[in-house]
Parts: structure tokens; sequence; C-alpha cells
């Protein structure tokens, strides 16, 4: 893109103007018109960015077995998760509870967790992720927190099923340790975002579980009984946090779908995540978790390349050049329509799959984009964000 008023024109643009496609255009008659203008749209290619490095992965890293308040016992869980919806890695994340009336999982029940995430681990295959859901008031209510190593010793604080602002700061500053929040936007089990101190801020939220999407207050895909506002995901960023997203099922039934209807009252579509990493191992997944180089949706199968001047969802970088922006989605439905969300607004959209745009606007010292993916049949993606610091 080389002409010289071309910002002074516009704040946005798209490689189909470029010289290269404008002098096809104007190359005079052609026998085939149909495929002149397909030469023409070619030269958008051009621009594209190259394969990606990653592969992408897509699993459910939240739901319960009969150790807590579930109805599967641990080997139907896992094997449902790889035999039956066919994903490429899971959690199990019973309740530290244990479920109400019964053990808590602290100790005995522990151990057997830790043991079958070791046993269902098979590399290059299928990976598990040991993890358990622990009751976190007043900060968050209830929060994953996942390892990256099958031997890791449960969270307590002085009282179980609360947790205190040290303990909690302490938590996120492990290493070994991924902590994603659930149920944010709700009264009665959410977070306060717009009181609680950055430095609490998670580096990931789950965006959908249920039933219920936490993207912002008055989202569609929110049947909450109790929403509230500074409970939700543009809540935290607006605020300057760093999250990314994920999806989960928070499942309680597999095998028995009557269960699950009485739990949820609704769930229509399971919460998946996908993952871009270098391999289907428990290093590599937790690795991309952690650096929120993920998303978030429902149901199926949703595959997201996500890229802005190289740098891939969930990346903090520095750049004052214009925002290269690549977007290509593909699933098991077709694509209703792409939105590109710039600092919490819907910025452009496309019922284009794949598509680049380039951006010549930076509004802030830090500007942050992630992608809304809408499905022809009602499902929903989300990517975690890309942060540009013009510093």
């Amino acid at each position: 893109m080389i002409n010289k008023e071309r910002k002074l024109a516009r704040g946005y643009d798209t490689p189909n103007r470029c010289h290269a496609v404008t002098s096809t255009v104007y190359s005079g008659p052609a026998e085939d018109r149909g495929q002149k203008y397909r030469e023409a749209m070619d030269h958008e290619k051009d621009f594209y960015p190259g394969k990606s490095r990653y592969n992408i992965y897509i699993g459910d890293i939240h739901g319960h077995s009969r150790l807590s308040d579930g109805y599967p016992d641990i080997d139907a869980y896992y094997r449902d998760i790889r035999d039956n919806d066919k994903l490429d890695f899971c959690a199990l994340t019973d309740h530290d509870h244990g479920g109400v009336g019964a053990a808590e999982l602290y100790g005995a029940k522990w151990e057997i967790e830790k043991a079958k995430a070791r046993e269902y681990n098979d590399p290059g295959k299928f990976t598990t992720i040991l993890g358990y859901e622990r009751d976190s008031y007043p900060w968050y209510n209830n929060m994953i927190i996942y390892y990256d190593n099958y031997d890791g010793e449960m969270i307590r604080s002085d009282a179980d099923g609360e947790i205190t602002y040290a303990d909690l700061l302490k938590t996120l500053n492990r290493d070994d340790v991924i902590v994603v929040p659930h149920d944010t936007y709700s009264l009665t089990a959410g977070a306060d975002f717009n009181t609680m101190p950055p430095e609490l801020f998670t580096q990931l939220i789950e965006i959908y579980s249920r039933g219920d999407s936490a993207e912002y207050f008055g989202n569609p895909c929110n049947i909450e009984t109790y929403r509230c506002e500074g409970g939700f995901w543009q809540d935290a960023l607006k605020r300057g946090a760093k999250m990314g997203c994920i999806g989960a099922s928070d499942n309680h039934a597999r095998g028995n779908k009557e269960y699950e209807k009485n739990y949820t009252g609704i769930n229509i579509f399971p919460g998946r995540t996908g993952v871009l990493a270098e391999e289907n191992t428990l290093s590599s997944i937790f690795s991309a978790l952690k650096a929120r180089r993920c998303y978030g949706f429902m149901g199926g199968k949703m595959w997201i390349d996500f890229r802005i001047n190289g740098h891939y969802m969930g990346e903090e970088f520095s750049d004052s050049s214009d925002r290269a922006i690549y977007i290509n989605v593909k699933a098991d439905a077709p694509v209703r329509q792409i939105t590109l969300v710039k600092n919490c607004r819907d910025y452009i959209q496309s019922k284009n799959p794949e598509f680049m745009m380039f951006d010549y606007k930076a509004e802030n010292e830090t500007d942050y984009y992630y992608l809304r993916v809408e499905l022809t049949d009602g499902r929903y993606g989300w990517t975690s964000p890309i942060w540009i610091s013009t510093k």
C-alpha cells in the first residue's frame, strides 16, 4: 500500500486497493472477464502472512465427576471426551468441597484425581491437565486451578471456600499454575472487576460455559438469572486487564443428559477451548494457555487464525507502523459474521471467513483487538485479544 494520501483519507484499508489490483482492473478488455476479476482479487493474498507456526488443538477443560457433584465416574469422564467428543485435550475439575454433604477433595480424592490424569495422558494423541475448581470468596468465588504437572498440591487458605488477597496474589504469580474464573457475571458466584485491584486480574477468563457468555453486560448469549455490571470480560479489559479467554462445558453429567438438563436448565452448546500450540502435549498446551494463545467457543469445532503484524492472539507488542490484521476462520458450520472488536467496541464486520485489512489509527498508548465469530447455527466464538503499544 503505497498511495501517499491514503492515511489522510481513511483510518482503515484493505489490500484490494493496492496498485497491483488497480493495475489489473484497469488493464483493458479481456476475453474472460470473470478470470480477470479473480486475478485482480487474488492480489490480496500477496499480503497474507505465511502458514501459522502453530497447530490448533481443541479441548474441554472444565467438568465434574462423582468425586464432587458430577454424575460420571472418572474413567467415563475421560473416555467420553476422548472417544465420543474426540477432543485433543481435557481437564477434570472437581470442586474442592467434594460435593455438598460428601468428603472434601483434599486427601484421598485428590490422589485419585492426580493418578487418573496421569493415566489418561497420551502425549501426541490426548492430553490431560490436572485441575480442580476452588471456591474463592470474596474475589472470584469460582475459579479453576490448572497445573503444569501431575503432582500439584491443592491451594488452601485460612478458611476453606475463601481466599485472601495475599494468597491469591501469590497463586497468580506462580509459573506452574493457571487461574481461570468462571460465572464472573453472576450475583451469587461472580466477581467485580470494577472494584478489584488490577494486580488480582487473572490471565484468562472462562468466556462461555453452560449456556452463558461473560463477554459484556447485556450480550445475547447470557441467560443467567442474575447478571451484574462489573462481572464481564469487557469490564476487566476496560480497566487494563491483559486477560485472554477460554470456553468450557462445566459438564456435570457426561452419560446422563437428563441429569445435565436438570442441573443447568439449558445447555444448548458445550463450551470448548482452542489453543495454538506446537504439539499435543501437556507442556505445549499449558504454555499456550499461559501465553493466552487460545480462544473459546460454543460446541462443535472451530479453528481461528488471528494475527496482527505477525503476532498471534494473546500477544503484547510495541509497533508504531500500520497494523496488518489477518483473520481466517474455519468451522463445522458456515460463518455468518466476524466482528473485529477494538478497545471493546465493534469496529469492523465481515461475512468473509478469510480476509485482511490495515488499521491506520492508534487510539491509545495501548490498543487491543479481539474477534467475535458468529456461525449460521447460532454458535459464537471469541479470541484472546492482541495488545499493541505505540511506545
